[in-house]
């Protein structure tokens, strides 16, 4: 029972994302459907997919107010850097060879490289940035600054002949779809349908708007039952108010984090990545994966860093903490440059890539699981990557 409460609590904030994440979706492409494939995926895409890392991570600082709530950000933020690099493109390739729809994927090897390289710049900045024992303001500043540069050079790269594509197609697109008859409004509200709640007849930017503002709203409410999940399940007891005091698993929150946090705030990644795929746009599907992890290390950790120290000062780290983090990032950053090695080595991914990544990730929650339950075997390769993150002082 202990576990079952917040298990049910995470599962209830999944399907709100997920139902959320799809409004917020609708919305931002109307907004940025003038923008390429690839730019799109790896801006509007990844930052609409990305808005519950964002209140994830700004809820365990908030909530918790202390070095183990930005633990369990990092925790969220890396662990669905992870889960986007391995699952969601395996997801997306198997979904669309299973419909049929191609035996393999051809993407864009600059693509590929473009996002590939960048993710792993960024979170080398991040190896090195977030680091020490004292976290102060200017590091969020300088995590957030560096996503400013990417989407730069992004849109300084996508040229003026896509800035200039008219729309007309997809809209007589939309046009067709609006023939469709439509759920009730009863029945999209009771279904949390927030695209059909909002947009009755055809998508413009007088309801696409408030539809952006009302899912990011609901996002947010939710991220903060999901970190309530997430330090119940951590602790050693926790209490339900009216319901009594129960027993949690009394592991580190980052843990947690970095397998239940992080693969429900990357629900909508999923979704979007699956639904791109089976459109055909596959640059996008990749890109939206990897722009999303640049936002999340970025700015979904980045923004929350600054807003907390600016307010309340900087955050002291405890040696224990400072060595978990540095594991995690130093994990992060090969697991990243393994699954950039596998999307560009061909042109092509097809069933043996995408198991290939889901594999790895099997091996990593395996590890974070044996990290939890004090593995011997998974204790010694956590103090060989802090032993080789102090070997290049990076602390």
């Amino acid at each position: 029972m202990g576990i079952l409460i917040p298990l049910l609590l995470i599962a209830f904030s999944c399907v709100v994302i997920w139902r959320a994440g799809d409004g917020f979706m609708a919305a931002s492409e109307y907004i940025g459907r003038n923008l390429s494939e690839g730019v799109r995926g790896a801006s509007i895409n990844a930052i609409a997919s990305s808005m519950p890392e964002v209140f994830t991570s700004l809820f365990f600082l908030f909530v918790l107010q202390d070095a183990a709530g930005f633990s369990g950000g990092i925790g969220t933020t890396a662990g669905s850097a992870i889960f986007n690099s391995m699952v969601i493109p395996a997801v997306s390739v198997i979904a669309v060879i299973g419909m049929g729809l191609a035996k393999r994927i051809e993407v864009s090897k600059k693509v590929m490289l473009r996002d590939g390289v960048s993710l792993i710049l960024i979170e080398l900045l991040f190896l090195i940035l977030i680091s020490g024992s004292e976290l102060h303001w200017y590091h969020g500043a300088i995590l957030m600054g560096a996503y400013v540069v990417y989407i730069a050079y992004m849109f300084m790269s996508m040229g003026k002949n896509a800035l200039d594509e008219s729309p007309k197609e997809e809209n007589e697109e939309d046009e067709e779809e609006d023939d469709e008859p439509k759920p009730s409004l009863f029945k999209s509200i009771f279904t949390f349908d927030l695209e059909n709640t909002f947009i009755r007849r055809k998508i413009s930017g007088s309801n696409a708007w408030p539809l952006l503002l009302f899912s990011t709203l609901a996002i947010a409410l939710v991220c903060y039952f999901l970190v309530v999940a997430c330090e119940w399940m951590g602790a050693k007891t926790y209490e339900v108010p009216y319901l009594g005091t129960f027993k949690g698993l009394d592991i580190e929150l980052m843990f947690v984090a970095l397998i239940l946090a992080s693969a429900a705030s990357s629900f909508p990644d999923t979704i979007i990545s699956i639904k791109d795929a089976q459109r055909g746009q596959y640059d996008d599907a990749i890109s939206n994966a990897l722009g999303s992890n640049i936002f999340d290390v970025c700015f979904a950790l980045g923004f929350p860093l600054f807003l907390f120290t600016v307010i309340y000062g900087p955050i002291h780290m405890p040696p224990e903490i400072v060595d978990l983090s540095s594991e995690l990032r130093l994990l992060l950053l090969i697991l990243t440059t393994i699954a950039v090695i596998i999307f560009t080595s061909t042109k092509y991914i097809g069933k043996t890539k995408a198991f290939l990544l889901l594999g790895i990730y099997v091996l990593f929650v395996l590890y974070i699981v044996g990290r939890g339950a004090d593995n011997e075997f998974a204790n010694m390769i956590a103090k060989y990557l802090v032993d080789t993150v102090h070997l290049f002082r990076i602390h």
